[in-house]
């Protein structure tokens, strides 16, 4: 099968690709201490573990598109939760099937054939990674937030809950997650897919630092859930969208630059518009905080002068142009604003205070994800690699996109 350029063999056995959302190798490195993952351990030293890099920003609907269709944003198109549409000026959320410029390597083998299994957690992403895909041939799409409302027209299956036997999950929760895996485990006993595509969510990893009893718990699950699908025959393969990163100070109050009001005490409110494209419908665990934002500027002739002053504020690592943060992280153009900018790896950036919610954080540090530094991924495959693919991740360094093809061409056969 052919997609984006890139030619990718058929599954000589189930591939099951598990992207562990807010997954930070963090985590992993922790399990491994505390003796907790062992199927984990296992894949990393019978098959294959380095650390990948993301794409930009570091947020789930990009990184879920970068690795389901083997590219980056650049060609993809999607580039953040939401964006600023330029006809229109009004915020669009990028999850509509529409806006993706690729289908997904899911989609496209399920046109040629095979049969694909691709379950998220959130609703939001599952419409973009079935666009095009053929459900006719035993295919099937659909999220553990909706499990109880699947049809076989639109989603391949129906009685979703009744053939898990289980109850439908919290939105904030970890049974959100290992409801996918489940799911995924009894359509592999039953109807033994060729690809399984399943995608966590994040709350455990946003609430809970690595080695506390309920990131260890849940990390437990996930470890035995995985052990499961090797068992039933199939290569296991983890990544993960994002990392996860403590934003918090000393005395546990969010490191925030709050950069919509510093631009409208600076400037005059009205010249610059700040965006924060990690919001999504689910904000109660992040406030719609993260590491990286865009600008768009009432005047062109402005942009000088507020690249200037952002980039003297303390907590900002880098500010770029459109063009060139297009071109340094491989971001579509026509949906940048006039700039970009990361924080620093202990800060995040707001808007205006007033308009972000931190009362659900309930006294919690906040931890969140957007910048360069929550790009590092775990790249995980339980089998080992061919000399070529082997050589190739030794040269280059391996991106998240690249795990489909890792895990299809260049396992040992």
């Amino acid at each position: 099968m052919e997609l984006n350029g890139i030619e990718y063999s058929s599954p000589r056995k189930p591939l099951a690709v598990v992207c562990i959302d807010g997954g930070d190798p963090e985590y992993f490195q922790t399990g491994l201490r505390d003796g907790i993952i062992p199927n984990i351990s296992r894949f990393m030293k019978e098959g294959f573990y380095q650390v990948a890099r993301g794409s930009m920003p570091s947020f789930t609907c990009p990184n879920n598109m970068s690795i389901v269709t083997g590219t980056e944003p650049e060609r993809h198109g999607i580039s953040g939760n939401f964006y600023i549409d330029p006809e229109t000026q009004e915020p669009v959320v990028m999850t509509g099937p529409e806006l993706l410029r690729s289908r997904s390597i899911m989609s496209q083998f399920s046109r040629e054939g095979a049969k694909v299994v691709s379950i998220t957690a959130k609703d939001k992403l599952r419409r973009q990674l079935q666009k095009d895909m053929d459900l006719s041939g035993g295919s099937v799409s659909f999220s553990s937030q909706y499990a109880d409302k699947c049809t076989i027209e639109e989603n391949g299956i129906e009685n979703v809950l009744e053939f898990v036997g289980q109850p439908l999950p919290n939105m904030y929760s970890a049974e959100l997650s290992l409801f996918v895996i489940d799911a995924g485990i009894k359509l592999l006993k039953e109807q033994k897919p060729d690809i399984l595509y399943l995608s966590l969510t994040d709350f455990i990893q946003h609430t809970y630092a690595p080695g506390s009893e309920e990131s260890n718990n849940f990390h437990i699950e996930l470890d035995r859930r995985f052990g499961i699908l090797q068992d039933l025959g199939a290569i296991v393969t983890l990544t993960a969208d994002h990392g996860m990163g403590d934003k918090s100070n000393e005395s546990g109050e969010p490191n925030v630059i709050w950069l919509q009001d510093i631009l409208d005490q600076s400037i005059g409110t009205g010249t610059c518009r700040v965006i924060c494209p990690i919001t999504d419908a689910f904000v109660g665990h992040h406030g719609a905080l993260g590491g990286f934002v865009r600008i768009y500027l009432q005047k062109k002739d402005d942009q000088n002068k507020v690249y200037d002053l952002i980039e003297k504020i303390e907590g900002v690592e880098k500010v770029w142009t459109a063009e060139n943060v297009a071109k340094d992280l491989e971001q579509p153009l026509d949906r940048e604003g006039d700039l970009a900018v990361v924080a620093d790896k202990r800060t995040v950036i707001g808007g205006s205070e007033k308009n972000h919610d931190l009362s659900a954080l309930k006294g919690k540090r906040l931890r969140t994800h957007g910048s360069l530094h929550e790009a590092n991924v775990p790249f995980i495959i339980s089998e080992p690699l061919n000399e070529k693919y082997a050589n190739r991740a030794k040269e280059n360094k391996l991106r998240s996109r690249e795990i489909f093809e890792y895990a299809l061409n260049g396992t040992v056969f």
